[in-house]
């Protein structure tokens, strides 16, 4: 039993500990209260050619009724051999990180999901696997424009998500994987050591708007916390350290 051995046991009552974290701790002055400069709002593109996304999404919705998608909603590993729409995509991207509005003068995102202290520390990469309009490879999306940017095209990118998520064969039949990527500085800067409690609830929150985006348009999805860290985070190509994986879901149609 892991019980026994002092060295799991001291991991376990540890991360309780994290569970438990509060905003009453005393000593732990943020970088907010000492006036430092926030951090940004989201990642800045880094490809000149970014890929336009719609808003308009009369055409792909197929169920509106919530109380159906609600009590519809199921995890999905098996999908269709059919490519999702660029809409379709561009319709879960927003659901899920899309921007509303902003506070003030660039202090907070209104976004579609919440998220402690409105601090949003979540980005999402794409894994295009079979998307109308868009060759093979890893994306990242702009939230404050709505547009996708290429990272980099892979041929292979079916194989390279089943490894970074832990040989789930299954991943590599969807259509697109998410991948949420956390920048704990973004709510590091204003709750310090209690930030990370909340930088895991609020992925819950985007994952449980995935699925219902997924409810209202013929598709499905099923959360998977199961990945290679270091391999999911070389795909995506972000340094582990200020930016890493929390989360992952692949879509498909069902």
């Amino acid at each position: 039993m892991y019980m026994d051995n002092k060295n799991y046991k001291e991991r376990i009552e540890s991360n309780r500990e994290l569970m438990k974290s509060a905003f009453t701790e005393k000593g732990h002055k943020s970088d907010q209260q000492k006036q430092l400069p926030q951090p940004p709002l989201a990642k800045q593109s880094v490809n000149e050619n970014k890929i336009a996304l719609t808003k308009d999404f009369s055409g792909i919705i197929k169920e509106s009724n919530i109380l159906t998608i609600i009590n519809e909603r199921k995890s999905h590993r098996v999908f269709k051999k059919e490519s999702i729409t660029l809409e379709q995509l561009s319709f879960l991207l927003w659901a899920t990180q899309g921007v509303k509005g902003i506070r003030g003068d660039n202090y907070a995102t209104e976004r579609t999901v919440p998220s402690g202290g409105a601090r949003h520390p979540f980005e999402v990469y794409i894994a295009v696997i079979n998307v109308e309009g868009l060759e093979k490879g890893i994306y990242h999306y702009l939230p404050l424009s709505h547009e996708l940017e290429l990272i980099r095209l892979l041929d292979n990118v079916e194989n390279a998500v089943v490894e970074s998520l832990d040989n789930q064969k299954w991943t590599g039949k969807s259509a697109a994987v998410f991948y949420y990527t956390a920048i704990p500085y973004r709510s590091e800067w204003r709750y310090t050591i209690s930030a990370h409690k909340l930088v895991l609830l609020d992925a819950g929150h985007a994952a449980q708007n995935l699925y219902i985006g997924c409810g209202a348009i013929g598709c499905g999805t099923c959360a998977a916390a199961d990945y290679n860290q270091e391999l999911a985070d070389k795909l995506l190509q972000v340094d582990g350290k200020d930016e890493f994986v929390v989360y992952t879901a692949p879509v498909g149609v069902i």
